[in-house]
């Protein structure tokens, strides 16, 4: 009996340790980021403006982060829950838009269906070659 117990522990615990990579992996996989155009704003020295679009898989979710930069959001597909820390979560749908200010904590980041996917629209206005996302713990 104590070998079996034994035995069931180890077992686990290597389940565990293998598997932990492949789940981090397929959350990672979950969403999708393509840059579309980072440009250097003219006649405001030190910015630059960057689009890209962010598409969640059903049922992603986003780790608390913050972007240091002016960040708007429009849904054009799907919809996704948002909220800044200290603020309320809102749903949004295709055609609304939500906003970070750069001293925002983005702290609910999250597609709202189980089911289907979400894609949106991010332009960043931000410190010419800034990251666009610190992760905030």
């Amino acid at each position: 009996m104590k070998y079996l117990m034994m035995a069931s522990i180890c077992l686990l615990a290597a389940v565990g340790f293998f598997a932990a990579p492949l789940l981090a992996k397929q959350a990672a996989s979950s969403t999708k980021v393509a840059p579309l155009l980072t440009k250097d704003l003219a006649g405001v020295a030190g910015k630059e403006a960057t689009m890209l679009t962010v598409e969640y898989a059903p049922g992603a979710v986003s780790s608390k982060h913050r972007h240091n930069a002016n960040t708007f959001v429009y849904v054009l597909e799907g919809s996704i829950v948002m909220a800044v820390e200290g603020g309320k979560e809102v749903t949004l749908t295709p055609g609304q838009t939500f906003y970070e200010s750069p001293s925002d904590i983005h702290s609910v980041s999250r597609n709202a269906s189980a089911t289907k996917p979400a894609k949106f629209l991010v332009f960043l206005v931000k410190d010419k070659d800034a990251p666009i996302t610190v992760p905030v713990k």
